[in-house]
């Protein structure tokens, strides 16, 4: 199996463009700790240092994003050669050490020009415009890069961007705008996802006809799924948990395997819900040669009937008709937590969400395109003692081993995963606050690496296998 790691933010020094994060994120108040990722842990110029990481570790496989400001700083047209040269670096530098890049192409950084040029993912032009990045990359890096990751968690951006107004670039109609200045949480989290559907599956369809049969890559989403268990036995829970999965993964993977949303969606969100014209749907559904799945933790879910606060939000969490909290009914936690509020640890979970991929999927290949957990950045802990990571070796241990069981005994298809992360990384509203990071980076000191305990080991697992 492949072992990875990747930091979060793009470090180091921006393009002539700026992406809308980068401008969200020096907004007051929507950054825990009011830190900005201007640097972040400079990967930008310590890449080489941050292989020999990986190679020390035995790491045969990398995944990073792309920062399409940094190719297209306007967002299109003119391409940026800098950006281009810093990127066939970082590959060859790679390539050099058997280590195998897998490319994410969209990591939540829409260049700020196609925001205030058309509202970027909320106009169907983001498709077209989107499909031209990609394929600039296919061109630049293509003969190298086998694994392409198109978008990183749709479903992030389309709930936190455009329903709850927490991400980029922080949209929702909550509490009449009191939060957000503009938007509305009923449609455009649908009108986005469908945006990032058809930009998928166009880029895939330039790739297949243009560049596949020379290059002999992959295209595949890196999805952002928890599993949901029931909140009890009753009938009515069991429908719940089966309908939130499908308003979360069901939403954006049905449509590559069958060609349209889920039915439950088309029945709860009625006109709200864009359709697919034939062409379309012809274009989606097959677009996918993998399945990227981004897990974390696990939830209990229960059916909510109180349709009157479900009109007062009208958003998506309402449309679902259900609650998902890490909490049973009497209180008692799901799972030992993380230092992350929302990242309880239930290794169990991974095992299940990948017999649910294969039964409902028919086996498609699957990378666990991330996994683990955070510490807290605690200021008052020594160097020494935070590179005791036990809690999180144990955590990669227990999610690993319900892994390979669902390969080895459900006969699940899986073919490579990525540890989150490599090093301890800007985590987008927690800033600098949350420590997910094999390596310990030292903020007070030059940014310096320290290897902690589970570095060794994965270290020792890797050379095991």
């Amino acid at each position: 199996m492949h072992c990875a790691g990747r930091r979060r933010a793009h470090a180091g020094e921006l393009p002539q463009g700026i992406c809308v994060r980068h401008r969200l994120r020096r907004i007051p108040g929507k950054i825990i700790d009011f830190s900005n990722a201007d640097v972040a842990v400079d990967q930008y110029h310590r890449f080489e240092e941050d292989i020999q990481l990986m190679a020390d570790m035995g790491m045969d496989a990398y995944r990073f994003s792309i920062a399409w400001s940094r190719i297209l700083p306007n967002g299109t047209g003119q391409v940026n050669q800098a950006g281009i040269d810093h990127y066939n670096k970082l590959i060859d530098a790679l390539l050099s050490k058997g280590i195998q890049p897998y490319v994410t192409l969209y990591h939540w950084d829409l260049p700020q020009a196609l925001e205030d040029r058309y509202n970027g993912w909320l106009d169907r032009q983001i498709v077209n415009d989107f499909s031209a990045y990609a394929e600039t990359c296919f061109k630049a890096f293509g003969e190298r890069v086998k694994h392409w990751i198109t978008l990183n968690e749709p479903h992030t951006v389309a709930i936190q961007g455009y329903d709850a107004g927490l991400q980029a670039p922080g949209r929702c109609s909550v509490l009449l705008h009191l939060y957000c200045k503009s938007g509305n949480s009923g449609t455009e989290p649908y009108i986005v996802a469908h945006n990032l559907i058809l930009a998928h599956a166009m880029a895939s369809d330039i790739y297949r006809r243009r560049y596949k049969a020379t290059q002999g890559g992959q295209l595949g989403i890196a999805f952002d799924v928890m599993w949901f268990e029931p909140m009890t036995n009753s009938t009515i829970d069991i429908e719940a948990a089966k309908r939130a999965q499908e308003f979360q993964l069901g939403w954006f993977a049905d449509p590559f395997f069958f060609g349209d949303y889920p039915a439950t969606m088309r029945t709860r969100v009625a006109d709200r819900l864009p359709k697919f014209t034939a062409d379309e749907a012809a274009l989606v559904k097959g677009a996918l040669d993998f399945v990227g799945i981004n897990h974390y933790t696990t939830y209990y879910t229960r059916h909510n009937n109180n349709s009157i606060i479900g009109k007062l939000l009208n958003d998506t969490l309402a449309d679902t008709g259900t609650i998902s909290l890490p909490f049973d009914k009497n209180g008692k936690p799901i799972g030992d937590r993380a230092n992350s509020i929302w990242l309880y640890i239930v290794p169990s979970g991974m095992r299940s969400l990948m017999n649910y991929v294969k039964e409902r999927y028919n086996s498609p290949p699957v990378y666990i395109t991330e996994n683990g957990m955070d510490d807290s950045n605690n200021a008052f802990i020594s160097i020494k003692d935070a590179l005791k990571d036990s809690k999180r070796i144990k955590y990669h241990n227990d999610y690993l081993t319900n892994l390979a069981a669902s390969i080895k005994e459900d006969g699940c298809d899986v073919r490579g995963y990525f540890a989150w992360s490599l090093l301890d990384n800007w985590e987008w509203a927690a800033g600098y606050s949350s420590r997910f990071g094999l390596h310990f980076v030292d903020y007070k000191n030059n940014l310096k690496r320290y290897p902690k305990n589970s570095v060794q080991w994965f270290k020792t697992l890797l050379s095991s296998s």
